[in-house]
């Protein structure tokens, strides 16, 4: 019986099984870092319409306005951010040790509020109603509170809370919060495998219902670290620390944009690594935040 490639020289053989392995290298990159998906994203950006890009986000468009350190966070683990209209700042918290923390726009740290009665704080969001949730990933529960004005410690261990479920999530649930003022619901995004959920509130500002998974188009991404809403628009951006990717859904579940957070893109010198936390203003200023303690704005750099 012949053997396979016999009569082959061996050169053209080397050079056929070097593709054959370089074309399997394509293939397994391509399916973990998602990068077919983000090659189809890209097409579809360039097929927007100008008129269809000013109506949603459009991350594109964005450049890096500030980079800065949040000083005396140096030793903590910042997850979550969320943009406050009733104060005008933002918060974020922190999980080695259980604090809220305010700062301004610039990332000057305004107060830090030593948090007890919750374990392990991943996100935080500010609902339209001046409450701030925070998700509790370790008890998979979250927190619904009042924050006073110049209290220097909380004890939520009275607060309302609301069952997540997902009881075998362990360290791998819900990470990311955000507010959908147009259909009143607190949005969850699961860190792996990533996926986002709803869940509905009523008029009197009450937990109204189940956990309900929403229905998106595939993820480019490997695991999802944050989420906002835009005010503007209402579309979703959806944070991935793994994958260093901010990706903009529309209304309708569908990836509309997206910006690597990689150095090099979108005025980023150095990249942005372990991602935790993304919000919006009602101007549409964007803001991120980075563990352990780095703060980066980016504004549009075009009408």
């Amino acid at each position: 019986m012949p053997m396979p490639f016999a009569g082959v020289p061996r050169r053209r053989l080397l050079r056929t099984l070097a593709l054959l392995l370089l074309a399997l290298a394509v293939l397994v990159v391509g399916r973990e870092w998602h990068g077919f998906d983000l090659l189809r994203l890209s097409w579809q950006e360039y097929r927007t319409a100008p008129e269809a890009r000013a109506a949603g986000i459009w991350l594109p468009d964005y450049r890096l306005a500030l980079e800065t350190d949040l000083h005396g966070l140096e030793e903590d683990e910042t997850s979550g951010l969320t943009w406050s209209p009733q104060t005008g700042t933002l918060f974020s918290v922190t999980g080695k040790h259980p604090h809220l923390v305010e700062f301004s726009p610039d990332g000057t740290v305004l107060r830090r509020i030593r948090l007890s009665g919750v374990s392990d704080p991943e996100g935080v969001e500010a609902l339209d109603d001046g409450r701030l949730a925070i998700v509790d990933e370790r008890r998979r529960q979250v927190l619904l509170f009042h924050l006073p004005p110049g209290t220097g410690s909380l004890d939520l261990g009275a607060a309302p809370r609301h069952d997540l479920g997902f009881a075998d999530a362990g360290n791998k649930g819900f990470e990311g919060l955000g507010w959908d003022a147009r259909t009143s619901r607190l949005l969850l995004a699961r860190e792996r495998p990533p996926a986002l959920f709803g869940l509905a509130f009523s008029a009197a500002g009450e937990v109204a219902g189940n956990l309900q998974r929403l229905s998106l188009e595939r993820l480019p991404v490997r695991d999802l670290s944050s989420l906002t809403v835009d005010p503007r628009s209402g579309h979703f951006l959806l944070l991935s620390d793994e994958s260093q990717l901010l990706v903009e859904f529309d209304r309708e579940g569908r990836p509309f944009s997206f910006i690597s957070l990689l150095g090099g893109f979108n005025g980023l010198h150095r990249g942005i690594r372990q991602a935790e936390g993304v919000a919006m203003d009602g101007a549409g200023t964007l803001y991120v935040i980075g563990e352990p303690n780095h703060f980066y704005v980016f504004r549009k750099a075009r009408p």
